[in-house]
Order: C-alpha cells, then sequence, then structure tokens
C-alpha cells in the first residue's frame, strides 16, 4: 500500500496533462528551459504562498521527458499539477507528518544522497580536469603498443569441399568479391562483396585472425580456415598500423578510468583517517583468524558448458 501510494504522489496529476504530449517525437538533446519574462513571474498562489515560474519549470524536471520538452505547451496543467502538490505538502506539515519517523528517516537518506553527490562532484571537479585527461591520454599515446590492422574479404561456406571448389575458381581467375555475393552464407558480408572491413587480430577469432594476419597484401589463403563457424577463404585488400584514437573519441574513456582512480583514492583516504569497526550478521564480534590456519579460499566458480548450438560472437561482419 506505501508503495503505491509513493507512485500516486509521484505521478500526482499527470493524467491532468495532455495526452498528446507522449506522441511527441523528442530530440537527442533535451531543450533548455523555456525562455522566462523578465524575472521571476509569481504565476499562482496557494494559502498565500507563491509559486514562480521557476518552481513549475523545476517541478516539471520529475516528469517524462516528453512532457519536459513542451513545457510551454503544458504550462497550464503544469500550474495545476504543482498547486495540488502544494496542497499535499501543506497538509501533510498541518498533520505534523514532517516529524513522522519514517518520513524523517526518508528525508536523512535523500539528505545523504545529495550530500555523497555533492561532495564527490566537487572533489571530481578540480581533479578530472582538462589538462588532466590531456596528460593521461599523452600517456596513452606513449604507452600504447603500435597495433597492425588488416582489411580482408571473406567467402564462408559450410563444408571444406565447397570452400576448395571456391579455391580452384579463384585459382582460374574468377574475381573474390563476385564469389563472395554469391556463394557466402555470411549474408551481411556477402552483400558488401565479402567485407569486413578494417580489423585487429583481437576482433577475430584467432584460427581466422592467424590466417589473415599470415596473408600479404592482395593473397588469399589457398587452403580453407576452419573456425566453429564454417570454412573460410580469406582474402586481404590492405594492411597498415591502426592508428590511435584521437582525444575527443578517447576523451569518454578517460574521463571514467580517472574518476574510477580518484574516487578509489579518495575513499582509501578517509578509510585511513577513520575508526573503523566490522561485525558479523548477527552482530557478533568478528574473531581474528587463526594464523595456523590457511585462509579459506571460496571455491572457483566452474563456467557453464558451452551450448555448441549457439556459438560465440561471428568475426566482425
Amino acid at each position: 500500500m506505501t508503495m503505491m501510494l509513493r507512485r500516486l504522489a509521484a505521478t500526482l496529476c499527470l493524467v491532468a496533462l495532455p495526452a498528446a504530449a507522449l506522441a511527441q517525437t523528442t530530440t537527442a538533446t533535451p531543450p533548455a528551459s523555456p525562455a522566462a519574462p523578465a524575472g521571476d513571474p509569481v504565476v499562482a498562489k496557494v494559502n498565500g504562498k507563491e509559486l514562480h515560474r521557476s518552481d513549475v519549470v523545476e517541478s516539471a524536471r520529475s516528469l517524462p521527458e516528453p512532457y519536459q520538452q513542451q513545457i510551454d505547451q503544458l504550462f497550464p496543467a503544469l500550474i495545476e499539477r504543482l498547486i495540488d502538490l502544494n496542497l499535499l505538502a501543506a497538509e501533510g506539515r498541518r498533520q505534523n507528518l514532517q516529524n513522522d519517523p519514517v518520513v524523517k528517516a526518508a528525508v536523512a537518506n535523500f539528505e545523504d544522497q545529495q550530500v555523497r553527490e555533492a561532495v564527490l562532484d566537487r572533489y571530481l571537479k578540480s581533479k578530472v580536469s582538462d589538462e588532466a585527461i590531456k596528460a593521461r591520454y599523452q600517456k596513452f599515446l606513449k604507452e600504447a603498443a603500435p597495433a597492425m590492422e588488416v582489411r580482408a574479404r571473406h567467402i564462408l561456406v559450410d563444408s571444406e569441399d565447397k570452400a576448395n571448389e571456391i579455391i580452384k575458381e579463384l585459382d582460374g581467375g574468377a574475381d573474390f568479391a563476385d564469389l563472395a555475393s554469391k556463394k557466402s552464407i555470411d549474408t551481411k558480408a556477402a552483400a558488401k562483396g565479402g567485407d569486413l572491413g578494417y580489423f585487429t587480430a583481437e576482433d577475430m577469432v584467432p584460427e581466422f585472425a592467424e590466417a589473415a594476419f599470415a596473408l600479404d597484401k592482395g593473397q588469399y589463403t589457398k587452403k580453407p580456415v576452419k573456425t566453429r563457424f564454417g570454412w573460410h577463404i580469406i582474402k586481404v585488400e590492405d594492411k597498415r598500423q591502426k592508428k590511435p584514437p584521437t582525444l575527443e573519441e578517447a576523451r569518454s574513456q578517460i574521463e571514467s578510468e580517472l574518476t574510477q582512480e580518484l574516487v578509489g583514492a579518495y575513499l582509501a583516504d578517509l578509510r585511513g583517517k577513520a575508526t573503523i569497526e566490522k561485525f558479523n550478521p548477527d552482530g557478533s564480534v568478528i574473531k581474528p583468524a587463526d594464523p595456523a590456519k590457511p585462509a579459506a579460499t571460496p571455491p572457483a566458480a566452474t563456467p557453464p558448458a558451452a551450448d555448441p548450438a549457439k556459438p560465440a560472437d561471428p568475426p566482425k561482419p
């Protein structure tokens, strides 16, 4: 019942908003808040309490994105929604519910959440700077081992005999791309004449990668290459050293790595300054481990047996 009431309160007056709003096409990036008139005008009063335009706009942030896209169009309905929310809050306070233990615990939990987010946000803002990202990127460029990549085509068939017949046709002068489009069971690549684009050795299953990287530009395999997907004939179109990602391409990953490292170090520092005691799930004191006995290690998880009917991901299309 409590959960149902929470959901009801969270979506209060949503039904009052025009349903057509949900049918509108939304953009990938939410638009800026609608341009406000000069200042922040009062748009309603509830028992003398002034509700400003900014209050209406802010209250809409909790609604589904389609509604947020149409704040101007839905403004009258949003005002009614905000009036109802204020009336409920005022009635709850009249009943002194702000001092209810459950409400106080929920408020305390919410406050803790906001404080946690604020302390990390302020800490990281000074650390994950543009200069730090650029420095990490330069470090990556210096340490990254140069990698080769090839551009290849392949023809995939379901038997070695079929693969050998195709190799004979290639030896006789047949066009590789033409045969791939007609005979390969990898339909996605076949639509492009068997072209797989550029890839590194790590992108492909080992047997395929070993055969492809052993070829020179313009060569094709003289023997079929067997993988769990079938039998391949591979032709290398080009070989080159893989270009490292640009700073902008790597920025998101660098930011993520820096954030994880910094948060870990920050928490380690806080733990080092704190007095921490831990107890068993039943509240009893954790007994120190007997040095004469080796520490128990949990059994290694046994990976599930591979399903032969469901092979791993195929080579990059």
